[in-house]
């Protein structure tokens, strides 16, 4: 069975929240699905990720959440080649921190695609001023982005 890995940046469960929310859709196109939410970059290397996403919330001014910084601090020492990681990005934010709206996120996207990973379709932003629930805005951009991109498991 093919193997989606959800990897989760959050302060407050906002963003794990809406990967647990967003499990089940692709449970439904023929995945397994693994959720990381103290994530190390073993977790993306050591098994083979036929698809990841990537779901983080933003804090302070444009800073990752805690519990992704350890990943992030081995990817940009590690810098290992990720040319065969296809991927998707949900990046959530507040559109009140107008120089740092989903900052993590554009950060998250900035790194992978330096090293060689390909993000499929468009990057979600979901802004906490206009979105009171985040998996409302998640969930039909997950079922669209399954569809559009042809990521079901025959």
């Amino acid at each position: 069975m093919a193997l989606v890995k959800i990897f989760v940046g959050t302060m407050y469960g906002g963003a794990l929240d809406v990967a647990e929310q967003v499990q089940p859709l692709f449970e439904q196109a023929g995945y397994e699905v693994a959720i990381f939410d103290q994530p190390a970059l073993a977790d993306l290397l050591e098994t083979p990720t036929d698809l990841a996403l990537f779901c983080t919330s933003t804090t302070g001014s444009g800073d990752f959440p805690g519990n992704l910084t350890g990943m992030l601090r081995e990817l940009q020492e590690v810098s290992p080649s990720l040319v065969e990681l296809r991927y998707g990005l949900i990046a959530l934010g507040d559109s009140s921190y107008v120089d740092s709206f989903c900052g993590a996120g554009r950060a998250l996207d900035e790194l992978l695609r330096g090293l060689g990973a390909v993000r499929l379709g468009e990057r979600l932003e979901i802004d906490a001023m206009e979105t009171v629930m985040a998996d409302d805005a998640a969930i039909p951009w997950v079922e669209t982005w399954i569809a559009e991109q042809q990521l079901g498991v025959a």
